[in-house]
């Protein structure tokens, strides 16, 4: 695979637009079947274990902890990754992350409830290494698995455009408002989906990230 052109593909919008469906869907899977913890929304579960431990809920505060915890090894382990296989010409390594995102899914989808623990800190590491290898759109730095910095940057990129800054900002505030509504998308359908269908539904983002690998195995666009 010649790097550049994976380089191009993994900030490609519509590339980007799936991932962010995909972070969507896997918030809503693990707070719906997992418990009420959050697969990317970090925040919320640094908030939820706070307020539990304080409460005297130490275990409940552990449910929350963990996720933070893998979600954290998983941009560690990613970092590296892409630093030691960033040359790699069988695999780009974005491709290889995909990969390993893909099976963590899978694997997760087969755990039952008295696991939800662990399927949630399995969501969280793989989350965190989709987040930490495509951190681009177009050139701009987003996150394709949370909205509050895309929604900083959009309205910013909007305030820009309506002080006379050009039509470039305006594209700008685009991208990052079409990531957002989204990632909505995918919290919706996902959510739906997990109450209809439990703990496979995280098999639908599955299908989701073989596109997304799929469409970087394209050459010269």
């Amino acid at each position: 695979m010649n790097n550049t052109t994976e380089w191009q593909m993994s900030e490609s919008l519509g590339l980007n637009l799936l991932l962010a469906f995909s972070g969507g869907f896997q918030d809503a899977y693990t707070y719906i079947v997992r418990d009420g913890v959050f697969a990317n929304a970090q925040t919320g579960n640094i908030v939820l274990m706070s307020v539990s431990l304080m409460q005297g809920e130490w275990t409940r505060g552990l449910v929350y902890l963990f996720p933070v915890l893998a979600f954290a090894l998983g941009v560690f382990v990613t970092d590296n990754i892409g630093f030691y296989w960033k040359n790699s010409r069988l695999l780009h390594w974005r491709q290889g992350i995909l990969l390993m995102e893909i099976i963590i899914m899978a694997a997760v989808g087969f755990l039952p409830g008295r696991l939800n623990s662990p399927a949630a800190v399995l969501v969280s590491l793989a989350c965190a290494m989709q987040v930490q290898s495509f951190r681009k759109v177009s050139g701009n730095p987003y996150a394709s698995t949370m909205c509050i910095g895309n929604l900083r940057s959009g309205t910013a990129a909007l305030s820009a455009w309506f002080r006379g800054r050009g039509n470039d900002s305006l594209k700008k505030a685009g991208y990052y408002f079409a990531v957002i509504l989204v990632f909505a998308l995918g919290a919706g359908i996902g959510g739906n989906m997990s109450i209809a269908f439990g703990e496979r539904t995280i098999w639908g983002s599955c299908a989701v990230l073989a596109v997304c690998f799929l469409l970087m195995c394209v050459r010269g666009k």
